[in-house]
């Protein structure tokens, strides 16, 4: 068990109307108003997703944090199967246009959209930012999800910073954070991040995958829990209820 609610609780979760399936990385999908939404995707490339088929995933909607290989690897072979549409800052959705992507969704930092699942609001990230073959991915972001009455804070890859400390008052239902340190924030700036947003609800992500980011998962959980956190670590391919 990585995290630390019982089975018994984590399939009474299932049941709730958002789902959470975790696809290794940053890699994640939520289920929410009918429909399919994909983070990041970057499964192909990662030894320890290789039990997950990206041609069996069908999104309607794809989100990019950002342009970093680790987090677009597998996008152009999901969305052609799957038709999605693309959701990522104005640069990237002008960069899809140019490789066979016209119709994505371009946003930019502070900007919120209604789409037909729920709303969709661009938050600051503080990380790089640039695509596979060397172009400007323009500035790295996060997401806040309002569907279904809940409302989940996807940080994206980032550093801590104060700027998360306006998502204070969205009484957010869950904070999906990375934690694998030395790219991105670890577990004690994660733990910092969570009080920012006012959030006891973690999902972590970002660990595990490459040589630096590998975490000690007893340590982890334990350091959220004497935080007053609840931190889930879902294993790669299986789904909580948020």
């Amino acid at each position: 068990m990585y995290g630390n609610i019982s089975t018994l609780k984590r399939l009474y979760l299932t049941t709730q109307n958002m789902k959470f399936t975790y696809y290794g990385h940053a890699c994640f999908g939520l289920e929410t108003g009918g429909k399919k939404l994909l983070f990041d995707p970057f499964i192909s490339h990662n030894s320890l997703a290789k039990h997950i088929d990206i041609n069996s995933l069908d999104p309607d909607y794809i989100l990019l944090s950002h342009g970093h290989g680790d987090h677009v690897a597998d996008l152009f072979a999901i969305q052609k199967n799957s038709g999605a549409k693309v959701i990522a800052i104005a640069d990237i959705a002008g960069w899809l246009e140019g490789k066979g992507i016209p119709d994505a969704h371009g946003m930019n930092i502070g900007g919120g959209f209604i789409f037909d699942f729920g709303r969709v609001k661009m938050v600051n990230a503080i990380h790089s930012s640039s695509l596979p073959d060397g172009s400007y991915g323009g500035n790295p972001a996060g997401f806040v999800i309002n569907a279904e009455g809940k409302k989940i804070y996807y940080a994206g890859d980032t550093a801590l910073h104060y700027d998360m400390k306006l998502l204070a008052d969205e009484n957010l239902d869950w904070a999906i954070l990375p934690i694998g340190d030395n790219y991105t924030m670890g577990a004690d700036d994660a733990i910092k991040a969570a009080g920012f947003v006012n959030c006891k609800n973690v999902i972590g992500v970002h660990y595990d995958t490459f040589p630096p980011i590998r975490i000690d998962k007893a340590e982890t959980l334990s350091k959220f829990e004497k935080a007053g956190l609840n931190l889930q670590l879902i294993p790669i391919g299986e789904s909580i209820g948020l």
